[in-house]
């Protein structure tokens, strides 16, 4: 375009080497910056997705973080005081039973463990629509969308026994593992503080009467 306002005083041998010149030399400059300026953008967004996931992952037992559970739960919640959700659901709160005995008597490196196999019993049990977090130390939450009654009790029992049944540490087979579970179903508008408040007195319940056991709130 800078170069057109000569092309009319230009012989025809000139026109075409300044045409091909005003083509090439852009294009062989632009291209490789244009792929190089696409590539990086690509990387910078592929490093955006995975700083989310990280963000959003807890590093040890690769469940939800605390802060992504609640986000979710929340807008679960919210979707479904506007109606477009249903509007009933279960809270769970799954808390490791003697867990600091666990870190003293087999080392920090064995908590870990017992951590990770909680979690990966927990979403054996779940369904892809549920959701699981780390809320806690030792703590995990689940929340059960459209679930309610003896389905969550179910859900909750089965998570227990599955948790109990797991052989630990896993080159001993103790089954020194257990999780007490409270519980709290809703089915009107609620918050997370709520839903939370009510599941871990019923996991107050389960602890205060022996552990290994499940107490809901239906």
């Amino acid at each position: 375009m800078a170069d057109s306002f000569n092309f009319a005083e230009m012989s025809q041998d000139h026109f075409r080497r300044a045409l091909a010149t005003d083509i090439l030399l852009p294009t062989l400059i632009g291209g490789p910056f244009f792929y190089f300026l696409l590539e990086k953008i690509r990387q910078l967004a592929v490093a955006k997705v995975e700083l989310q996931r990280l963000a959003s992952t807890d590093s040890l037992t690769a469940v939800l973080s605390r802060g992504a559970f609640e986000m979710l739960v929340e807008a679960y919640l919210e979707r479904a005081r506007a109606g477009s959700l249903p509007q009933t659901g279960s809270f769970l709160i799954v808390d490791a039973d003697h867990f600091k005995a666990i870190n003293d008597s087999h080392g920090h490196q064995a908590g870990d463990q017992a951590l990770k196999l909680i979690a990966g019993a927990i979403k054996e049990i779940l369904s892809p629509a549920d959701l699981v977090g780390r809320v806690g130390g030792e703590e995990f939450a689940v929340f059960l969308p459209a679930v309610v009654d003896d389905t969550a009790s179910r859900t909750a029992e089965l998570i227990r026994q599955r948790i109990r049944a797991l052989p630990f540490p896993r080159d001993v087979g103790e089954g020194l593992l257990s999780v007490s579970i409270g519980g709290a179903t809703f089915r009107e508008n609620t918050s997370y503080e709520e839903l939370f408040k009510t599941a871990d007195r019923r996991l107050y319940e389960a602890k205060a009467s022996g552990r290994n056991l499940v107490r809901m709130s239906i």
